[in-house]
């Protein structure tokens, strides 16, 4: 997408980071009656000692406009992935900000993270009830299920795991 940088998260970012990622879950709906997560999507600074947090930033304006947490396993937030593959999680656009590419410069960036590392694929969950939009956008990128990988966290969370295999050509 033109007049968007995608870059590592600098200390300066942190704020704005959480506050689109916290803004970004509420309006999707995914906060309604979860107690504690809302602080672990606003806590980016942890995020960026387990793992990678990126953030997409307009490059006319420098506002940071989307943040994704890539990491590894046995990282503290890995959650899906098993030996070769890489996960990334809490991939979220401002509100402001989406409709432009955002969301999908940030997971292609961490496709190309995960190839650049030698992975063998890339894993990910979505909210069972997640926008229509999110899960066009994987499959678009080449995500297929992969039931192995889905979680339930409570009665009405359901994630559904999606692997991009990079072995690929």
């Amino acid at each position: 997408m033109s007049g968007l940088r995608i870059r590592p998260a600098e200390p300066a970012d942190f704020p704005a980071a959480a506050r689109l990622t916290v803004a970004a879950y509420e309006a999707d709906g995914q906060l309604k009656g979860e107690h504690g997560y809302g602080a672990v999507l606003a806590d980016v600074s942890t995020r960026a000692v387990s793992g990678e947090v990126l953030v997409a930033v307009d490059e006319v304006t420098d506002a940071v406009l989307g943040s994704v947490t890539f990491v590894l396993p046995g990282s503290p937030f890995a959650e899906l992935s098993g030996p070769g593959e890489a996960e990334f999680r809490m991939l979220a656009v401002d509100p402001g900000a989406q409709g432009r590419g955002v969301g999908a410069a940030l997971a292609k960036a961490c496709v190309e993270r995960a190839a650049e590392l030698g992975c063998a694929a890339v894993v990910i969950c979505v909210r069972a009830g997640m926008a229509e939009s999110a899960h066009r956008l994987y499959s678009r990128l080449g995500f297929v299920r992969a039931p192995e990988k889905d979680r339930s966290l409570a009665v009405d969370v359901d994630l559904l795991g999606l692997r991009l295999d990079l072995t690929r050509g």
